[in-house]
């Protein structure tokens, strides 16, 4: 060896000086101008990664085969070596799938991607990137079992959270023993337990393993995470008690264990955990008191424990914190006082009490802070008045405290709350009268106060309530007139008056509530006559007039309303009950009105037991017929005659006035080739209509030139111009195969119509509940399934393909149509909203929707999103599964097809027995199963937590019941 390297070191000095200086420059080409092969490898790479991508946005417009990587965007590479070392591009709407080629980038220490559409599975090769540090690939649509990571010994932070993961849960995550962050929460692995070695993560500070199918019991080593500042193993069905244990985690900040099965009673020791802020341990199976201790935490600002059996008195302490902002115990058994000071001393901007047995004075100063939003205490056993400190709190959006035993007057500045959505005193024991400072409540849509002691007259302030859908002031002693004021009302939807004392005739002026649906003025005193332009209330769905004083006769005009419900019973009316009014109430609805009468070919038809009209009676009616006929032909000739006299008339103004000539014609706007006249659309027929909904009537029509039809809605009256703008907006403008197509628009003076494609099935509701020949229903699965995928892509299209997006806030099975062959098409564009930047812009003055389609969180804020429509249409996907409606009875006071479906899953056996049994064969129940998990995704109570229209279009691509390879393994096991 020593021969070898001998001359070496017997060179002279010059030659050693000259190798050595080779040798540095040498180096300081390799430290500074890396070789060209790495680069190349590397640029290759990343691009590679970019090709597997879709890059709506174009954020990858810099990443080119002629530059560095260092110079593309969203990549960061060390100064020394030119290596890439970061990979961050979150929440730029990148789908795709990941590139495997990204597992050469040696020098990866992040790689950060949430909050993309990215599919796929992840590639195993990444296990190679051994100096991976981060791992973030949060809110994507992965799917697919997690591989092996845990050779990658470097990761601080491992967040593969709310994919569509499947598998067993990654138990090898215990041998990271770096992580400081670990979110594998919300996927759908097979169920298993928390590894009982999660204790070995000394370093971590977030755990977040919510909704991830955990059973079993909490390990006892996870309790040996000192660091742990965030542990949330909710909407699991975790079991056993919450340990004495926990008190270990000295800088835990934020606890949530809600949705498990929990039991026993919460331990004192919580208590110690000083530094926790946020605890929610709700729907669970708790029980017992709540320790004192806990009444100590002065750090808390959120704690939840509803949903339990929890009980006796809550301690005195929560009156004292300082920072409690929200508060929600409902669905307990507490009972007691409730502490004096709660709220007094914090800044609490929401508070839920409701269904215990709180008992005494209600809580004076919860709104002692000024920021109090939600204050919901209903069914409890309060007494006593309502505290005059509430006059004060104008930050009130919501004020329930129904169903206590609350008495005395409501204080006038209560009225009077500028943001309040709802108002709930119902079901107390309040007097005094509603005071006229109710029309500052310019937020309100909700105002219940029946079952109480309330009297006086109705103030006409009521009618400046604009934004009112739901008025319900019935078993009470009002009294006076019905204020025709009610008439400005036109969102009022629902109309409580019943078992009252008003008095005086029914003001005309009613009719003006077009979208009302449900109208109650029974037993009170009302007298004259009913007015005929209640008529024009196309929406109304049950009429109650019973029990008043009502006189003269029945408005034949009424028959149109297609009424399910009606009672004009115990009044004084008289002459011929209207035949289709009679079918749809029978008999009961007219007794007690002795004038009243039907003709006797009614009567024999329908088996009638109200009296027959007498001969004289018929005779007298065929005189008037055959004078009003009279009058009409006369009439007909005198405006015909009048009508070509001022045509002539305005032809010669034309002749001499030019320029200045007003133009009587129609403006017609076409959006797509069409070959129809003004004169056509206007002359409609009461036989060819097809149907009636909030914003107007819709005709089918005939063409006279190609022989075809289409669809005219006559918009209605006053909101028509906006509803004309809105639609024509927007229809005007896109194209998409299941969307709607708008032909083109109608306008002159108060007149507007829209002229579209006519849709010959009519919409999904109708032809969902329609039976054809056997009894057998209208629509099989696979109908069913092309109605949800072509509706899908059209909400989708308006999502994320439109610019700026639109958000319909109407999506309900009535506004899907079919055509010929049931490709489904999105109507009714009349509520839509084109979504802005600016949040201010994208409020809503008002709650568009249907009940049963409306997305929780609109009980709460108007803010519009796209996720309220990802609800809506969760609500059609699950009338499309059942077969049912999204209200009905057998759900329950105030509930819905949502509340139904959850209530009633556990097992695959109980998944079957929700599904519309009438179409449900055993070919198509596993596709149907997957819809259904679609559907709840969608109908999520957290709109955050709702998949986009474009992960729902992909879903159910997967849920093909035509595909022999359709792959849904992710849905495989329970999540619910």
């Amino acid at each position: 060896m020593t021969v070898m390297h001998r001359p070496i070191f017997t060179m002279s000095n010059k030659s050693f000086l000259s190798l050595l200086f080779l040798l540095i420059l040498f180096s300081v080409f390799f430290v500074f101008l890396p070789p060209v092969f790495s680069l190349t490898v590397e640029t290759q790479a990343v691009l590679e990664f970019k090709s597997k991508l879709k890059d709506p946005l174009n954020v990858l417009g810099s990443w080119k085969e002629s530059e560095s990587p260092c110079k593309f965007s969203g990549i960061t590479c060390d100064q020394l070596s030119g290596k890439v070392t970061e990979i961050s591009l979150g929440n730029k709407l990148l789908s795709g799938e990941l590139s495997p080629s990204i597992s050469v980038l040696d020098g990866l220490t992040t790689l950060y991607l949430p909050s993309n559409n990215i599919s796929g599975e992840l590639p195993p090769q990444l296990g190679n990137c051994r100096n991976l540090r981060v791992l973030n690939l949060t809110e994507n649509v992965m799917v697919g079992s997690i591989p092996d990571f845990s050779m990658l010994r470097n990761l601080e932070v491992l967040d593969l959270s709310i994919n569509y993961f499947s598998g067993g849960f990654p138990t090898w995550v215990v041998n990271l023993t770096g992580l400081v962050g670990l979110g594998l929460g919300n996927n759908h692995f097979d169920e298993g337990e928390i590894p009982y070695d999660i204790g070995n993560l000394k370093n971590l500070t977030w755990l977040y393993l919510a909704g991830s199918q955990l059973i079993g019991e909490i390990p006892e080593s996870t309790f040996e995470l000192m660091a742990l500042q965030t542990l949330d193993i909710s909407r699991n069905k975790i079991s056993g008690n919450i340990p004495k244990s926990i008190s270990k985690l000295q800088n835990l900040v934020k606890l949530e264990l809600f949705v498990n099965q929990l039991t026993g009673e919460i331990p004192a020791e919580l208590g110690n955990l000083t530094l926790l802020r946020e605890i929610d341990i709700s729907s669970n199976r708790l029980h017992g008191k709540l320790p004192e201790e806990i009444g100590k935490m002065k750090n808390l600002t959120v704690f939840q424990c509803y949903l339990n059996n929890l009980s006796g008195e809550l301690p005195s302490g929560f009156g004292d914190m300082p920072y409690l902002t929200g508060f929600s115990v409902y669905k307990n058994n507490f009972s007691g006082e409730f502490p004096t000071n709660f709220g007094k001393f914090s800044p609490l901007a929401s508070i839920d009490i409701s269904e215990n047995q709180f008992l005494g004075s209600f809580p004076r100063f919860l709104c002692g802070g000024g920021k109090l939003r939600f204050l919901l205490a209903l069914e409890n056993n309060f007494s006593g008045e309502l505290p005059d400190s509430y006059a004060e709190c104008k930050t009130l959006e919501r004020l329930r405290i129904n169903k206590n035993h609350l008495t005395g007057m409501i204080p006038d500045g209560v009225w009077a709350l500028p943001h309040a959505g709802m108002i709930d005193f119902g079901d107390n024991d309040f007097t005094g009268g509603i005071s006229p400072s109710i029309g500052l409540s310019i937020s309100l849509n909700q105002l219940v106060l029946l079952n109480n002691r309330f009297s006086g007259v109705l103030p006409s302030e009521l009618g400046k309530l604009a934004n009112l859908e739901r008025l319900q002031l019935n078993n009470n002693d009002f009294s006076g007139n019905l204020p025709s004021d009610i008439g400005a009302l036109k969102l009022l939807s629902s109309l409580h008056l019943e078992q009252n004392s008003l008095t005086g005739s029914i003001p005309p002026e009613l009719g003006n509530c077009s979208r009302l649906v449900d109208l109650n003025l029974a037993w009170n005193s009302l007298s004259g006559k009913i007015p005929q332009t209640l008529s024009l209330m196309s929406s109304l769905n049950s009429l109650n007039l019973s029990r008043n004083k009502l006189s003269g006769s029945i408005p034949k005009s009424l028959q149109k309303l297609k009424l399910s419900s009606i009672d004009f019973s115990d009044n004084q009316l008289s002459g011929t009950v209207p035949v289709d009014l009679l079918t749809m109430g029978g008999d009961k609805a007219f007794f007690g009105n002795k004038e009243l009468c039907i003709d006797h070919d009614s009567k024999t038809l329908m088996n009638s037991v109200l009296n027959a009209c007498s001969k004289d009676h018929r005779q007298k009616k065929v005189l008037f017929f055959m004078v009003a006929a009279a009058l009409l032909v006369l009439a007909g000739i005198l405006i015909v005659s009048y009508r070509n006299f001022k045509l002539g008339e305005a032809d010669l103004e034309s002749n001499s006035e030019g320029e200045n000539e007003v133009d009587p014609k129609w403006k017609l706007a076409c959006f797509h080739q069409l070959e129809i006249g003004a004169d056509e659309i206007c002359n409609l027929e009461e036989d060819n209509l097809i149907g009636s909904g909030s914003t107007g009537r819709v005709y089918r029509l005939d063409l006279k030139k190609n022989g075809g039809a289409v669809a005219v809605k006559k918009l209605w009256n006053g909101d028509g111009v906006k509803v004309l703008a809105a639609e024509m907006e927007i229809l005007g403008k896109i194209r998409h195969r299941n969307i709607l197509k708008l032909y083109a628009s109608l306008l002159k003076g108060g007149l507007s119509f829209l002229v579209f494609e006519y849709m010959a099935n009519g919409n999904l509701f109708e032809a969902l509940h329609r039976k054809i020949k056997g009894e057998m229903p209208e629509l099989d699965w696979y109908q069913r399934y092309k109605i949800a995928l072509g509706a899908a892509k059209g909400i989708a299209y308006l999502h994320h393909d439109c610019s700026p997006p639109i958000i319909h806030r109407d999506i309900k099975s009535s506004n899907i149509l079919l055509d010929e062959e049931y490709e489904p098409k999105i109507a009714d564009f009349g509520f839509a909203k084109i979504a802005e930047k600016s949040h201010k812009e994208s409020d809503s003055s008002s709650l568009a929707g249907t009940h049963g389609y409306i997305a929780p969180e609109l009980a709460y804020t108007r803010k519009i999103t796209k996720k309220s429509d990802i609800y809506s249409f969760g609500v059609v996907l699950l009338e499309l599964v059942t077969g049912r409606r999204p209200i009905e009875e057998e759900y329950g006071e105030g509930k819905d097809i949502v509340y139904w479906v959850l209530t009633h899953l556990s097992n695959k056996e109980d998944f079957l027995n929700i599904l519309d049994n009438e179409v449900a064969s055993t070919t198509v129940q596993d596709d149907m199963i997957k819809v259904l998990r679609i559907a709840i995704l969608c109908t999520n109570k957290l709109p955050d937590l709702r998949p986009t229209m474009r992960e729902v279009v992909k879903m159910l691509v997967d849920a093909d019941p035509m595909s022999s390879e359709c792959s849904f393994d992710r849905y495989n096991k329970d999540f619910i």
